[in-house]
């Protein structure tokens, strides 16, 4: 049987592990995974207004520095974090 020549922009019905150059790391992002993440979905004129993550932090460190805490987060069931 003669084997398929294959061009870069078609799919396979399946796949070698030695087809992939590079081999994965396990674990390569387990400490960040740990350490948690605080993303917080903006709304779209948020967005615009703070396009960067500086300007969005630096907004709301001037909000803190005037005491004006904003609103404490909920959970999913209502009750405070």
């Amino acid at each position: 049987m003669k084997k398929a020549k294959h061009t870069a922009d078609e799919l396979r019905a399946e796949y070698k592990l030695s087809d992939f150059k590079a081999r994965g790391v396990r674990g390569k992002h387990v400490k960040r995974y740990r350490a948690g993440t605080n993303l917080v979905l903006l709304a779209p004129d948020v967005a615009r207004a703070f396009p960067t993550d500086k300007a969005v932090n630096d907004a709301l460190t001037g909000l803190i520095r005037t005491g004006k805490q904003p609103a404490s987060r909920s959970t999913a069931n209502g009750r405070k974090r």
